[in-house]
C-alpha cells in the first residue's frame, strides 16, 4: 500500500515524484521500461521554450513560462546542463510581419519578459547563417537549451534519495477502484480515505490511496479505465537529424520558422553539448511506439531546414531519431483531479512545451496532493544533488590528481567523448544506476559521439557485466529484448565443424 503511485517515470513524473519527497508521504513510480527517460522524454529537441506559442490563458502556457524561470535555479540545484541561449522566430516573407507581431504580443500576455522584434541586418549580424530571405525576427532572450536526460535523471534520483521508490520492467495492466475500509477493519475513515485503486502490474499487485496518471502516450488508457469521461491521446511522431559537434556552432540560438498547423516546425538548434540538432518533423500516428525514422520523414527535414538556416553542414549527420509527443485533442496539458474518480491525477497531454513546463507541472500536482492530503514537510528532505563528475570541467593539475587518486578516470571507454571508466562506474553504482548500454549513454554520452558507438560498446558492456555481475549475454541494449550477444563463435564455429 502506498499513499501515492505515479505511473511513468518521464521528466513528468520524475518531476512529480522529487516534488512529493519533499513531504512525509509514502511514494512509488511504475515504469514500463527498464530505466527513467525511456519515452517521449529522451526523443524531442531539448528545447526550454519562452512561453509566446501557447494559448493565453492556458495552463499550457502558465506552466511553460513558470518552468522557463524556475529552470536555471532548478539545474544548479540537481547539476544538470542548461545553457539560456535566446531563440529566433524567423520571418522569410514581408507579408507575414503581422503573424510575427500576433507571436510577440501573445508572448506578452503570458509574461514572457523582453521579446523583441529584429530586422535583418540585426538579426543576421546576431546569427550570420540564417537566411538571405530573412526579413524579421522575433527574439526572445530567455529561451534556452537543457539535456533532457540530465533534466529527467536528476529529477528521479534526487526524488530516489528522498525515499521514492522506482519499480523499473513493470507494466501497469489494470487499475480498479477499491475501498480501503476493507483492508483496515474500520468504517471511522473520512471520504477520502475511503476509496484508493489497485493496480495489477507485470510484476505484481500495488495499491494506493492516490494515483498520478503521468504515462505520456499511454495517459489516455488508464485514464479511461477508470473514467466515464474519456479523452484520446494521439501520438505525434518528430524525426530528428542529430550532427557532429564540428557542426555545433552553424547557430548559437535555437531557430523557428513562424508555427504552422502543427507546431514551430522544424528548427536548428545547438545542443547543450555542443552538437547541432535539425528537426522534428509532424506526424500523427495510431502506434503508440511508432518511433522509428522514414526515408520520408528525413528527406522532410533536409527539406525544410534550410528555409530559415542557409548551408546547414547536413553531412555532418552522426544520427537520426524519432520521438513520439503525447498531442491531446484540444492542444492542452490536462492536469488535475478527475471529478468522477476522487484520488485519480491526470497528468496527460504532455506535449511541447512539456519538457520546459515540467519544473512547474511537479509542484502543481505536488501541490494538489498536499492540500488534499494535508501534507507535512520532510525535515530531512535533500533539495540538492551532484551529478556525475566531468572530468573535462577540471583543470590539468586537477584532473591528473583525480586519475592519481582513481586510476579508473584515466582509462578512456568512448574516445569520441571521452568518457572514462571511472564516470561510466560512477553512473552503474548511483541511485537508478544504469543497467544497459542506453542507460549509460543517456548518463554519460559514451557512445553518442561520431561513431555511435562503434568503438566504446564492447568495453562498455564489459564494465556492465562486471560490475552488475551479469553474463555478456544477459546485457542489453535498453532492456526487454534487445539483447546484444546471441552466442560465442567459438562454439558457433565448432558445432558449423561438427555436422
Amino acid at each position: 500500500m502506498y499513499d501515492v503511485v505515479i505511473i511513468g517515470a518521464g521528466v513528468s513524473g520524475s518531476s512529480i515524484a522529487r516534488e512529493l519527497s519533499r513531504y512525509q508521504v509514502n511514494v512509488c513510480v511504475l515504469e514500463k521500461e527498464e530505466d527513467v527517460c525511456c519515452g517521449t522524454s529522451k526523443a524531442n529537441s531539448g528545447i526550454v521554450h519562452a512561453g509566446y506559442d501557447a494559448e493565453p490563458g492556458s495552463l499550457m502556457a502558465k506552466l511553460n513560462v513558470q518552468g522557463n524561470k524556475m529552470m536555471e535555479l532548478l539545474s544548479k540545484e540537481l547539476d544538470f546542463s542548461f545553457a539560456r541561449t535566446g531563440s529566433f522566430v524567423v520571418c522569410t516573407e514581408e507579408e507575414n510581419i503581422p503573424k510575427l507581431e500576433a507571436l510577440q504580443k501573445r508572448g506578452i500576455k503570458n509574461g514572457v519578459e523582453n521579446l523583441r522584434i529584429l530586422g535583418k541586418e540585426e538579426a543576421l549580424a546576431m546569427e550570420p547563417n540564417l537566411s538571405e530571405d530573412t526579413v524579421a525576427v522575433l527574439y526572445a532572450p530567455t529561451a534556452g537549451i537543457v539535456c533532457p536526460f540530465g533534466l529527467n535523471i536528476a529529477m528521479a534520483e534526487n526524488a530516489a534519495v528522498n525515499g521514492v521508490s522506482f519499480f523499473f520492467d513493470t507494466k501497469v495492466e489494470t487499475i480498479e477502484r477499491m475501498r480501503l475500509a476493507e483492508h483496515s477493519g474500520t468504517s471511522e475513515l473520512s471520504e477520502n480515505e475511503k476509496a484508493g485503486f489497485q493496480i495489477k502490474t507485470s510484476r505484481g499487485t500495488f495499491e494506493a490511496k492516490y494515483i498520478v496518471n503521468a504515462a505520456g502516450v499511454y495517459a489516455d488508457r488508464f485514464h479511461n479505465m477508470v473514467s466515464e469521461k474519456k479523452i484520446k491521446i494521439t501520438p505525434r511522431k518528430g524525426e530528428y537529424f542529430l550532427l557532429d559537434k564540428s557542426a555545433g556552432k552553424h547557430v548559437s540560438r535555437t531557430i523557428f520558422a513562424l508555427p504552422g498547423k502543427y507546431g514551430k516546425g522544424v528548427l536548428v538548434s545547438p545542443t547543450v553539448h555542443g552538437n547541432l540538432l535539425v528537426g522534428p518533423t509532424a506526424t500523427d500516428l495510431d502506434d503508440k511506439e511508432g518511433n522509428y525514422t522514414t526515408a520520408d520523414g528525413l528527406g522532410e527535414i533536409r527539406g525544410k531546414s534550410g528555409k530559415c538556416v542557409k548551408n546547414i553542414p547536413l553531412r555532418s549527420v552522426i544520427t537520426s531519431f524519432a520521438g513520439l509527443r503525447a498531442h491531446e485533442e484540444e492542444h492542452e496539458f490536462l492536469i488535475g483531479e478527475l471529478e468522477d474518480v476522487p484520488g485519480f491525477i491526470d497528468c496527460a497531454g504532455i506535449e511541447s512545451p512539456g519538457l520546459t513546463s515540467a519544473p512547474a507541472i511537479g509542484k502543481m500536482v505536488a501541490g494538489i496532493l498536499k492540500e488534499k492530503m494535508d501534507l507535512k514537510e520532510d525535515p530531512n528532505f535533500q533539495g540538492t544533488r551532484k551529478g556525475i563528475l566531468d572530468p573535462s570541467r577540471l583543470s590539468l593539475e586537477e584532473h591528473n590528481e583525480l586519475i592519481q587518486k582513481n586510476p579508473a578516470y584515466g582509462n578512456m571507454i568512448c574516445r569520441c567523448e571521452m568518457i572514462s571508466e571511472g564516470e561510466i562506474l560512477d553512473a552503474i553504482h548511483r541511485p537508478l544506476g544504469a543497467k544497459s548500454l542506453d542507460g549509460i549513454k543517456r548518463r554519460t554520452r559514451a557512445g553518442m559521439g561520431r561513431c555511435q558507438s562503434g568503438f566504446c560498446s564492447p568495453r562498455t558492456m564489459e564494465i556492465l557485466s562486471r560490475e552488475l555481475k551479469v553474463p555478456m549475454e544477459e546485457l542489453t541494449k535498453s532492456g526487454g529484448g534487445s539483447k546484444l550477444i546471441t552466442g560465442h563463435s567459438k562454439e558457433i564455429y565448432q558445432g558449423e565443424d561438427a555436422e
